[in-house]
């Protein structure tokens, strides 16, 4: 089932819904189930599972010469979504890139995903790869989400790249897309992020699901941007629950997220990370609880490969 029918079908009951990482390469989908069990109590309508995209090391070959090679640390995306589809009878929904993917390359993904019976995607551009600081597109591949929204728009309507195929299939996904209440660190300013963001549903977008934010006010103040720009699908909030003192300056840098003071403030006085967990599930169970009652109808909630917090928020909301 799409994402877009598992929240009108909600019938006024706030849904439950999480990311996950795929494991490391070296162990198996056990770490995924391990992931997924505590929280299958709260009836997940679907669950998010993230794409990494290759990594360059560079090894000594010797004369003085460096290789490079491309590898990658989380595999497995396509084969998880299965996994979760089989085991839990619960929608899986794969990221897709533009980085380290070819237009052939996500046709191909694609193509696989619609064999599994794989209704849902989120499409995003994905970061650069850690040696570069700005992205660049593969050859022949995407630059922005919106162009990915595109292809899979187009291949929803029968379009491959292959221009000679008659009687082609039409799949049938449902197009997730990401956005940052509190504007993507790359774009100029807010208003011009909000005009890319609806490009992508112009393009063929279904819903939106955000960037973590812990102030709730510029969530609803970006709703309420949204629909005055003519954005009308729904809008999923992506929550996680504070752990240690250290994210404090990390995601603020990575995500270009802003803490808001009262809540800085509590934790710069904790005596250890116990203690800041726990200052970080009730902050985000007090988040949870106002966006429900606002009427929203789902909370997105960033797992980060552990469940333990994101359980006991849901345990106090749902």
């Amino acid at each position: 089932m799409k994402v877009t029918e598992h929240i009108q079908n909600a019938d006024g009951k706030a849904l439950f819904s999480f990311e996950i990482l795929p494991p490391l390469k070296g162990q198996n989908i056990q770490c995924i189930f391990d992931t997924i069990d505590p929280l299958m109590e709260f009836n997940p309508p679907f669950i998010d599972v993230t794409y990494h995209r290759e990594e360059y090391t560079y090894k000594d070959a010797g004369n003085g010469l460096l290789e490079k090679k491309i590898v990658k640390k989380r595999p497995g995306t396509v084969g998880i979504c299965a996994a979760i589809q089989n085991k839990y009878k619960v929608d899986a929904v794969p990221h897709i890139l533009c980085g380290g993917f070819t237009k052939e390359d996500t046709e191909n993904f694609l193509i696989d995903l619609d064999f599994l019976g794989i209704d849902n995607v989120v499409a995003l551009r994905g970061d650069a790869v850690k040696s570069e600081i700005y992205f660049k597109a593969e050859k022949n591949g995407h630059r922005y989400a919106s162009e990915l929204v595109t292809q899979i728009s187009e291949l929803n309507n029968g379009i491959y790249l292959d221009d000679e195929l008659e009687n082609s299939h039409t799949t049938n996904f449902c197009i997730g897309v990401g956005a940052y209440p509190e504007k993507h660190m790359e774009a100029p300013n807010f208003d011009s992020d909000l005009q890319f963001l609806k490009q992508k549903i112009d393009k063929g977008a279904d819903y939106i699901v955000t960037q973590m934010f812990f102030d709730n006010a510029k969530f609803f103040d970006f709703v309420d941007k949204c629909r005055k720009a003519g954005i009308e699908v729904p809008i999923i909030p992506g929550l996680k629950p504070l752990t240690s003192k250290g994210q404090l300056n990390m995601i603020p840098h990575r995500f270009k997220v802003d803490l808001p003071d009262a809540l800085v403030i509590e934790i710069l006085k904790a005596k250890d990370n116990d203690a800041v967990k726990q200052i970080g599930i009730e902050w985000c169970i007090q988040q949870s609880k106002e966006i429900i009652a606002a009427g929203i109808p789902i909370v997105h909630y960033y797992s980060m490969g552990k469940s333990d917090t994101v359980k006991r928020v849901a345990k106090e909301v749902f």
